[in-house]
């Protein structure tokens, strides 16, 4: 008996050791912001699509990471966004992180701003180009606006 439990706890243990990390329920930008007492300096989940530019500072860079509703700051060292691709704009979809790390609502290293200290960044979808649909309506638009100008000018010019 005392071997088959023996088994059992050792069976745990590599399986605990060997399982890949998993995140906690990730918070959302709303309720860090509306909750910012309660979740300071505490290990926060944060997930959302990277946006802007990543700004690389020496050994650690910034990125801005939104949920759908707001942006959050987050302070990382160089190793952990290593693999970001994408940063969203109009041109590119940003690849979606999920990042565990400190919350600060008032951050005195960072001049006071509200951020997360990340600890881990982990991609959970790859970002992509977007490719602009050709808008006719917009190209014939675009040269009637252009030859009205045109006309303008040359009215303005006459009178």
């Amino acid at each position: 008996m005392k071997v088959k439990k023996l088994c059992l706890l050792i069976a745990c243990l590599i399986l605990i050791a060997y399982c890949p990390r998993c995140f906690a329920q990730a918070s959302t930008g709303l309720d860090l912001i509306n909750n910012a007492k309660e979740y300071d300096n505490k290990t926060v989940n944060y997930k959302g699509e990277v946006i802007g530019d990543v700004m690389i500072r020496g050994d650690h860079a910034w990125l801005h990471v939104n949920d759908g509703s707001v942006a959050i700051g987050i302070w990382a060292s160089k190793a952990l966004i290593g693999d970001i691709r994408y940063a969203g704009d109009y041109h590119k979809t940003g690849d979606t992180v999920e990042v565990s790390g400190i919350f600060h609502r008032s951050c005195l290293e960072h001049g006071g701003d509200l951020d997360i200290h990340a600890s881990e960044i982990r991609i959970v979808a790859a970002g992509s180009p977007v490719i602009q649909p050709f808008s006719e309506k917009k190209f014939y638009a675009g040269i009637a606006s252009a030859m009205l100008v045109l006309l303008l000018c040359l009215l303005k010019k006459n009178l």
